[in-house]
């Protein structure tokens, strides 16, 4: 059964709490909210002229698997924003065949992009529509399904719009505007053009149009929108007000930066995130070769070795080395390149696949089936548009991957894990790339430019992702990290203005920095300068402990006695310190939720903000079903119990409390069924606050009892210890980029540190102390790469772990007046120092200056002795 990765459930509940917000308050606060919550530097939010319609961009690199976060995305919006239970949703991809293929996945039964839609709307509520097919869609659809139309947006993107079907007047729409007012400025009226196509005489001038555009302007659609990047002109805005979503959600990979048309990135995952939820294969060993015999020679060897290592460890994978060929005016032909593999490198004919624009040599062909031959592909260009077999490991190409604007898409595809599942040999986790380069330093640098601008990287991950492919073999022993060999210093050739040769190792200083760029000018000048920062950034990275093999000390992880026995100690534990918790044993009654009716307007009211409805006018549509209620408050209950169910709550106990909320809310708050059932998603979540308030209450009794009144119950076990892996730190941006190297950092780069103020000190404190052996800023919420402590709301992420030198494992929180209540600190306090109290470790809630003045360094220094 599918399952969603981490980094995507992150993604998910960002965009959610987004909407909900949005929902709730002026879209541009709660952007910046959200960027608050993810401790990034807030950007202003760009309107676009789309007015206070959310208007957000989901960056993945490539390999995140955008297409499901889509699928999965349209029931968040349906609950968060759009309030309707039957949506219309727009989906917008750059072209026909990317088109095809997510219309027939869309469409296909058991495929996960189907059963996310399925799952959220029923089999027989959903309907799923290429846009040439949209006149299936009947007045009773609307509201009673939710139906999906795939289409391109160059069918929606031009100034005239009589040439396109989509704003074609069809008689088959007429039912969808019945009653509609004839004077609705969002919609387009009938033309001169449309006259005599349509049969349409003078008198229906001025008209309504019936078409599929007006349609989605009355319905105003979910708009998602992928590989968005190549959709940021004015036109393409132009395009999109026209049809007036009430939601824009975009997904790529490199999101347009400019200033009048940036992006509003909401949430960025990066490639370490995907590395560590098996999604790609990293790091990538880059290879580079004077001629393009030897690059393809060493790619032939290279899959020949993946293969043999597959079949010993009894992997089912099929290593597939995917060639670029230059094209008929070069000299590296894919018929030269060809004629080379067979005659020179004695592989079978039937073993080589040419894909190019008129050979096709793939269509048909099932590359994941066992018996296929195929275990060469040579191109010229792209491949086929979401061609996608994992199969591919290894990239080599002839040509200028600097100049190539198609070596991304081939590298994507041979970045993909198969079955994302991590493989038991680690030359199988892994990506090859042989290049055609003088020298290791040019080649890093142009497949990093393409790994930046095109797929979605950041330049600070890229440096542990991109290794020599020579550090050692595919034959070592690298399951055990500790076993590796050294890993050899870096170095790198630079080739001077003058045409000599300088060879460098370890870091490159300013002095001989100077030296490389002289007599650089203008675009190359930038290109060497890259070059060089690359290189010490490869430097740094094969610095950190992790980079060298060395093993993080495992840390104790706080456990309970139970039956005699010790279980792992989670924030679920102290709902059952008494035996359970119930729903009943709190009073029924939502103190946070109000409505006030006004005329033919409904205000519901959350914290935090209001909504206004304004009921619907005689004939119109309205985007809620349940105007004319023809129902009792038994249908409201059910509908509400599937929305707000909870897996530690029995149906029977939250059908029971159910009832009597919403008899409390109509008997005793005297709001009509109508307000109740109008307002039913927003009901709906102050539900769902509501329970995790009661939930919250009982887990803090809990907490108290065993934190602050007994804790003879507690204790640690070899069973459950945390082990920092040297290859699993699933940073993502902000990366610390200050001008201090900190040489203690266990893992190459630091997620979510400023360049200076307290916290930075604090990491500075630590990264200088001589006790201090390596030390790591812990991540928070990241699948199996935190550490963390159960608090009785959720999970304590402790900012700074350490391990000294006498083998004392050390947990830091740096506590900021301005950032923690002292409730807050306390808590924290508490389970870090019963932590502390239980393992052996040390536990610091550090300050600026403690009560007897001292600084964090003076803290640690007394702590540790």
């Amino acid at each position: 059964m599918f399952e969603l990765k981490n980094y995507q459930n992150e993604t998910l509940q960002i965009l959610r709490e987004f909407l909900e917000e949005a929902r709730l308050m002026p879209v541009e606060e709660a952007f910046t909210r959200a960027q608050h919550r993810q401790n990034r530097q807030p950007l202003p939010y760009l309107h676009h002229s789309f007015a206070q319609v959310p208007y957000v961009c989901l960056r993945l690199p490539t390999g995140g698997g955008k297409t499901v976060l889509a699928s999965y995305a349209v029931g968040i919006a349906k609950r968060a924003y759009l309030e309707q239970d039957y949506p219309i949703v727009l989906w917008l991809v750059p072209t026909n065949t990317i088109r095809e293929q997510t219309l027939e996945a869309l469409q296909k039964p058991g495929h996960p992009y189907r059963a996310a839609l399925e799952d959220e709307f029923g089999v027989d509520r959903l309907m799923v529509l290429d846009i040439g097919d949209v006149t299936r869609i009947r007045k009773q659809d609307i509201g009673n399904k939710a139906i999906i139309v795939v289409g391109t947006l160059a069918t929606l993107r031009v100034e005239d719009t009589s040439g396109r079907k989509v704003y074609a007047y069809h008689e088959d729409f007429e039912p969808h505007f019945a009653g509609i007012s004839p004077h609705d400025a969002r919609l387009e009226k009938v033309s001169e053009a449309d006259l005599k196509p349509n049969g349409l005489t003078a008198a229906n001038l001025g008209n309504i149009k019936y078409s599929f555009a007006n349609l989605l302007a009355l319905k105003q659609p979910l708009v998602i929108m992928d590989e968005a990047h190549n959709a940021r002109t004015k036109l393409t805005f132009d395009t999109l007000k026209r049809i007036h979503p009430a939601c824009v959600l975009e997904l790529t990979a490199t999101p347009d930066t400019s200033r009048e048309s940036a992006s509003n990135v909401l949430h960025h995952v990066s490639a370490s995130q995907l590395k560590a939820a098996n999604m790609i294969k990293l790091p990538i060993m880059l290879s580079e070769h004077h001629e393009w015999e030897g690059a393809v020679r060493d790619a032939v060897l290279t899959r020949k070795q993946l293969a043999q290592e597959a079949v010993k460890s009894g992997d089912s994978v099929r290593p597939i080395a995917l060639f670029q060929a230059e094209n008929k005016s070069g000299e590296v032909t894919f018929e030269v390149l060809k004629t080379f593999l067979i005659e020179q490198l004695g592989i079978a004919a039937p073993q080589i696949a040419i894909v190019t624009g008129n050979q096709r040599e793939l269509d048909g062909i099932d590359l994941f089936n066992p018996a296929c031959p195929i275990e060469y592909i040579i191109t010229v260009e792209a491949l086929k548009e979401g061609w996608d077999c994992s199969f591919a490991y290894v990239f080599c190409s002839v040509k200028d991957v600097k100049s190539s604007k198609d070596a991304e898409q081939l590298l994507g595809r041979v970045l993909r894990m198969p079955y994302a599942q991590r493989r038991q040999h680690e030359a199988l986790n892994r990506a090859y790339a042989h290049l055609v380069s003088p020298n290791f330093a040019k080649a890093a640098a142009a497949l990093t430019d393409k790994m930046v601008q095109s797929m979605g990287f950041d330049p600070l991950e890229l440096p542990q992702h991109l290794q020599h492919g020579n550090q050692y073999s595919l034959f070592d022993n690298t399951e055990n990290p500790s076993s590796r060999p050294a890993i050899a210093e870096e170095s790198s050739e630079f080739t001077l203005n003058n045409g000599e040769q300088l060879a460098v190792t370890g870091l490159i200083d300013e002095p001989t920095a100077t030296l490389i760029l002289q007599g650089f000018t203008g675009k190359q000048k930038l290109e060497v300068k890259q070059q060089v920062e690359q290189h010490n950034l490869r430097v740094k990275a094969q610095l950190a402990p992790a980079m060298r093999g060395e093993v993080f000390a495992p840390l104790p992880l706080l456990c309970v006695r139970e039956e005699n026995q010790l279980r792992l100690l989670e924030p679920e534990s102290y709902l059952y310190t008494q035996g359970g918790w119930s729903l009943l044993d709190f009073p029924v009654e939502l103190p946070q939720f109000e409505i006030r009716e006004s005329g033919r307007v409904f205000e519901v009211f959350l914290q935090g903000g209001h909504v206004s409805y304004k009921l619907a006018e005689q004939g119109e549509t309205p985007n809620l079903n349940l105007i004319e209620l023809d129902i009792d408050d038994t249908v409201l209950v059910r509908w509400l119990d599937r929305e707000v169910r909870q897996a530690d709550v029995s149906p029977s106990e939250m059908i029971r409390w159910l009832v009597q909320l919403v008899g409390h809310l109509t008997k005793v708050r005297g709001f009509s069924l109508t307000a109740l059932v109008r307002s039913k998603f927003l009901l709906a979540r102050a539900i769902k606050d509501r329970i995790a308030f009661c939930r919250n209450k009982a887990a803090e009794q809990g907490f108290q009892h065993w934190l602050f009144e007994d804790s003879s119950l507690l204790g640690v076990s070899e069973t459950y210890r945390y082990e920092f892996k040297p290859d699993l730190y699933p940073a993502r941006v902000p990366f610390y980029r200050g001008k201090y190297t900190f040489s203690k950092h266990y893992y190459p780069v630091i997620e979510d540190l400023k360049n200076s103020g307290e916290e930075f000190e604090c990491a500075q404190a630590l990264d200088q102390h001589p006790q201090v052996k390596h030390w790591i800023r812990n991540l928070v919420n990241r699948e199996a790469a935190s550490f963390r402590l159960p608090l009785a709301r959720g999970y304590f992420y402790p900012d700074f772990i350490a391990e000294l030198h006498d083998g004392r494992t050390v947990v830091v929180e740096y506590k900021g007046e301005h950032l923690q209540t002292a409730d807050d600190a306390r808590e924290k306090a508490a389970v870090g120092q019963q932590w502390a109290q239980q393992s052996g470790g040390l536990f610091l809630l550090a300050l600026a200056k403690d009560a007897q003045g001292k600084n964090i360094y003076q803290q640690l220094n007394q702590l540790f002795h």
